[in-house]
């Protein structure tokens, strides 16, 4: 916690809605939202990933099971039309928590394309990027309200995973209703033994979280679910920590060394992008680039447009290219900014001549957070 450069945390509707009254937990909104501020005065970046929306809206719109024949769930349209009644509170509860302590909230709703579609992730990395760079914390949640079954993450674990993956966070927190992994489920074995440090999920581990701890956890989500999160997290250079977020002020007990369970990251959440870059996606066409530019590469820097001699296609925005210099060699693969087609309209020209040529500007051809060298 204290060491990390951007926190994400997962925060359940079972943390933050009240079950008796249907209404938002603001007691428990105050005291996470103090232990958010310190961490943003510490330096730490946040991102909050939170469900709630359906739970709250399904009061507003009077869809309680008492109203409702005894009926429990909610048929699909139903759930989307709770969601859009309810995203509103959401964003309010969270709003109204943070504000006393001066910090500024933004709403951000993903759909599972807005982090598996590469062009679509570039848009969505782009957007909380800027939001945490000018001091914000994103609220991050699915769009429930478009979403069918088909297309939706399946639980707030898994979203909160990618979007560790998306903004490079050091450690994702996933607040549950049980204070870590066990060998067991605690509740029904009293020789369960907690387990505090996981250093790589094998079979075992797997095996634990789908076995007797399979029905842990809060809402959609249990401890299966949030091991393979951390196993996305973990691809992605991210640890991921697993604790009990019904304590009163929850991050806090986190660094105050209440149990938990870490799950260490493979790798520096940069190291673990570029080697997604380099080794996980098919290329879809080259950038032959002058040797000034290739010079600039190999030091670390982006490549710009006034760099690139020739271009070899056809790409979208955001699939990744190789860059080969004058020679013919191969030196870099990356995320390119531009499709082909525009890429061909400003391959030479000058950074500040872009927005000339084709009305819009993204910047370098591939920023150097996207590049892999050699």
């Amino acid at each position: 916690m204290a060491g990390a450069r951007r926190i994400v945390v997962k925060v359940g509707s079972a943390l933050l809605v009240d079950d008796q009254t249907g209404a938002a937990d603001h007691a428990w909104l105050k005291a996470f939202c103090a232990d958010a501020a310190a961490l943003r005065q510490g330096g730490t970046q946040l991102v909050v990933v939170s469900s709630g929306a359906v739970a709250l809206g399904r009061r507003r719109l009077g869809l309680s099971p008492d109203k409702m024949g005894g009926r429990k769930s909610l048929t699909l349209p139903e759930k989307q039309a709770a969601a859009a009644a309810g995203q509103s509170l959401l964003m309010r509860a969270w709003e109204e928590a943070l504000e006393p302590h001066g910090l500024t909230t933004a709403q951000i709703l993903l759909t599972r394309d807005d982090t598996e579609v590469r062009r679509r992730w570039l848009n969505a990395r782009a957007t909380a990027e800027t939001l945490l760079t000018l001091g914000v914390v994103p609220v991050v949640n699915e769009n429930d309200t478009v979403v069918t079954e088909e297309i939706r993450y399946g639980d707030n674990d898994r979203l909160a995973a990618r979007v560790a993956q998306m903004v490079g966070a050091d450690l994702l927190v996933l607040l549950s209703d049980i204070d870590g992994l066990y060998t067991a489920d605690p509740r029904r074995d009293p020789t369960a033994r907690h387990i505090p440090l996981v250093t790589d999920i094998t079979a075992e581990i797997a095996g634990m979280a789908e076995g007797a701890n399979a029905a842990t956890g809060v809402g959609t989500g249990g401890m299966a679910t949030k091991i393979a999160a951390a196993r996305i997290a973990r691809a992605a250079g991210c640890a991921t920590l697993i604790t009990l977020g019904s304590r009163p002020h929850p991050l806090a007990a986190i660094a105050a060394g209440e149990p938990s369970t870490l799950i260490e990251a493979g790798a520096s959440p940069a190291a673990a992008y570029k080697a997604w870059i380099a080794g996980s996606l098919a290329p879809q066409g080259w950038l032959t680039i002058d040797a000034g530019a290739a010079a600039a590469l190999l030091k670390g820097k982006s490549l710009l447009s006034a760099g690139v001699r020739a271009v070899e296609g056809p790409f979208d925005k955001g699939d990744a290219v190789r860059v080969r210099d004058e020679t013919g060699r191969e030196i870099a693969r990356g995320l390119v900014r531009y499709d082909s087609a525009d890429a061909h309209k400003i391959a030479g020209l000058r950074s500040d001549a872009i927005e000339a040529e084709l009305g819009y500007s993204e910047g370098p051809m591939i920023h150097a957070d996207d590049l892999a060298v050699g």
